[in-house]
Parts: structure tokens; sequence; C-alpha cells
């Protein structure tokens, strides 16, 4: 009898597990994601929070200090890093996923505050994590204080050095290493970037640049390549198969270049557009595409398949209206998307460039976009987040609200969307 009973409840404890287990679940283990760009493959994720009132809000945290990097999911667990001012303190955290309960928290570096930029963070770099280590850079300050290069008006800054960490997944420190220098008047932000047993570090700064790849199990410095102009850029590269060449592919330094990732050789190289750059950039399988802001606007859709100098031959559409200087663009589908740091969000056919439309949005946006089950997320710097759905119309689906300013970016991971303000850390989704 009872062995009749159980059989007839198994299937349905089987159906109740599947069902409440999100469908393709990921981890979400860097900056914009699990391919670098903002894409998620998981369904259902919410659509309707409204954080003041307490709806669609499964946990709210306070995050000790102050820091704009995103937060990353692994399995159960969140990172962050955060700058605690008044004990000169970078920190990385670890929290439980299904409670926000702090399962540790680890002093990466004490250092003196460095000079930054008003909307910058002291804690700006989001970390990365393999499920077995997490990966963390922070500036620490060398004692000096120089006149900041390359700003109109004259000021001191703290020029220092960049340190790399990793810990092992229960706050255990496995190793530490600088690698090089770090001068900008706008302050530091460089996320660390894993391929293969690789961690990629972009040392643009306002001296002799850098990117720099290191050992993932030992820190040690495996290559490093020279960055040709020496100018301060913010942007994490993509790393993409393509053909028979694995291309990693970053704006930065007046180019756009195009390098092995297990070696540094350069594949090929486009001058400018601008001068600085923070957007990352995005792949749609046939294109490369950019949006940079500083000095000068531009929107750009770049061909791979060069060698060598490809200024004159590769670019296969540009525009400058519209262009984003901080968030990054987002490809659904045959749609490009860019939101302006003002809040004017076009939508492209990314094949041709054409402009569907181009309307307001929002106040103003620094977090990137994160898109999953089709739609769009947009989160503006005063927390609210307008969702779309991509097409040849500006369709919104919703406008959610945190009640708390924003400057992080987006993460989605097993089922629920995660968001730092600048005071707490949010788990939106169903309750469980």
């Amino acid at each position: 009898m009872r062995l009749a009973l159980l059989n007839g409840w198994l299937p349905l404890l089987v159906s109740a597990a599947v069902l409440s287990t999100p469908a393709l679940a990921e981890n979400w283990g860097g900056w914009r994601g699990p391919r670098g760009d903002g894409t998620s493959d998981e369904k259902g994720i919410s659509t309707a929070w409204d954080a003041p009132a307490g709806k669609g809000v499964v946990w709210k945290v306070k995050i000790p200090g102050k820091g704009h990097a995103s937060p990353i999911v692994w399995e159960d667990r969140v990172f962050l890093a955060s700058c605690l001012p008044e004990r000169e303190e970078r920190v990385l955290i670890c929290l439980d996923r299904r409670s926000g309960k702090t399962l540790w928290q680890r002093t990466v570096l004490r250092s003196k505050l460095e000079t930054k930029h008003g909307l910058n963070s002291r804690a700006s770099s989001t970390p990365a994590t393999d499920g077995k280590l997490v990966f963390v850079a922070m500036l620490q300050v060398d004692g000096r204080t120089i006149p900041a290069p390359n700003v109109g008006t004259p000021r001191p800054i703290t020029p220092g050095e960049i340190v790399v960490a990793a810990y092992d997944v229960e706050g255990r420190e496995k190793w530490k290493v600088k690698v090089g220098e770090f001068i900008s008047a706008h302050g530091f932000c460089s996320n660390p970037l894993l391929f293969e047993d690789l961690v990629i570090i972009n040392g643009d700064h306002d001296g002799k640049g850098y990117i720099v790849a290191l050992d993932r199990d030992t820190g040690r410095q495996r290559w490093r390549v020279r960055r040709e102009n020496g100018i301060r850029s913010y942007v994490t590269p993509i790393i993409r198969q393509i053909g028979d060449r694995t291309q990693m592919v970053l704006s930065g330094s007046e180019s756009v270049v195009s390098y092995d990732p297990r070696t540094g050789d350069q594949h090929w190289r486009m001058k400018g557009p601008t001068e600085q750059f923070v957007a990352s950039m995005v792949f749609d399988g046939k294109l490369f595409f950019l949006t940079a802001g500083y000095p000068d606007h531009h929107i750009m859709a770049i061909r791979p398949d060069g060698r060598g100098d490809v200024t004159k031959t590769h670019v296969a559409w540009r525009t400058r209206r519209g262009a984003a200087y901080v968030p990054s663009p987002i490809v659904v589908g045959e749609y490009m998307l860019v939101v302006s740091d003002g809040g004017i969000l076009s939508c492209f056919d990314a094949a041709s460039g054409k402009r569907h439309w181009m309307e307001r949005i929002g106040p103003r946006y620094w977090a990137s976009p994160v898109t999953a089950g089709g739609l769009v997320y947009y989160t503006s710097d005063q927390g609210d987040t307008t969702i779309i759905r991509p097409g040849r119309k500006l369709d919104k689906v919703a406008e959610c609200k945190l009640g708390e300013r924003c400057s992080s970016s987006p993460a989605i991971s097993h089922g629920s969307l995660f968001i730092r303000g600048h005071e707490h850390l949010y788990c939106i989704g169903p309750k469980k």
C-alpha cells in the first residue's frame, strides 16, 4: 500500500521540483554576464516590482560601504566589491543568494582614498568568478600627488597601482599581485575578464597603458602588451570565436583593437573614432558594435574579418546621434539598442544601421542594460527600470521602481534579477 502511494506521488514530486527550478538557470560570473554582453538565456524574469511598496522583492540587504561594482552570481553565492571609506578598506563580500545573508567579507587592501570623478566610486570594478576562485581588481595609491594629465581644469590627483587578488569561494586568499601603474583624474575601474586559464586586466590609463594576462591559479604574468596612446578608458574586452580566430576586442586609447587572448598578438586595429571610451562592445555573430562618448560621439558597426589597419575598410555603418558614453549597447535578435547617458533610447537594424526609432525613456543612465526572454531592462540613475520589447516601434512593457539611486548594472541568475543601489542590494523575483 505504501509503495503504491509512493509510486503515485513520485511523478508529482518530480514535476514540482522541475517547475520550481528556473528554466536554463545560468550563473552570472562577471561583467555583463556569462557572455559578457548583457544577455541571459533564462525565461520568466520578473517584469513587476515596486521596492518601496515591498512588491516583487525577494530580499533587500544593506551593503556596507560604497561602491558601483555590479553583483555577480554563482550557484547560491553573490559576490560584490565595496569601499569602507572611514576605514580606507576595499572589501570583497559574499552573500547567500537565497536570503541575502552575508557569508563572509574580506579586506582586499587598505589604502588612502584615491581622487576620482564625482560619478565614480572607489569600488567600481565588478569581480569575476569561475565557481572555484573569485577575482577582484582594485587601486592602491602610492602616496604621491601629481598634476592631473589630460584634463581641462588643473587639479592634483593620486596615482597608484592596480592590485588583482584571488579568493576561493570560502573567502580564503589564494594570491594577490600588483600588475602595473594607473593614473586617471576620473578614478579607477577595470573588470577582470576570465578566459580559459587566464585573468585579463585592461590597464588603459593616462600613462603607459597596457593589457596584462595572469595565470588564473597563481597570478603569474603570462603576457603583456603595450597600449599605443596612453589615454584613460574603462572598457572590458569581449571575446568571440570567429572563424579560425579567437578575437578579444575592445575600444579605448584612441582605437579599436582585436587581440588573440591567448598571446596578446594583434589581429587588426582601427584608429579612433574618439579619445575616451567606457561602454563595452557587443557582437551579433556578424558585426561588432560600439558606442562612444568623449569628446566625439559615435555609434559604429565593424566587420570582424580584417587584418592589420582596417580604419578605412571595415566600418559597416556609423552614426553620431544618440550615442552613449557610459552605458554599453545590447543586441537582441536583429536589433541593436543604445541608451544615451541622457536617457535617449535608439533601436537600430543591426545589419544596416537603420534607426527604427529614437525616444526618451528616462533622465540619466549609467548602468548597462540586460536582456532575458526577449525583453531589455534599462535601470536609470534614479533606480527606475524601464522594460522594453525590441521591435520596429517602441514597445514599453513595464516600469518598475527601486526607490534609491543606482549606478551599477543588474545581474540575472537562477530566476532572479539582482540590482545594487547606492545603499542596498535587491533580489527581484517571485518569493520561493
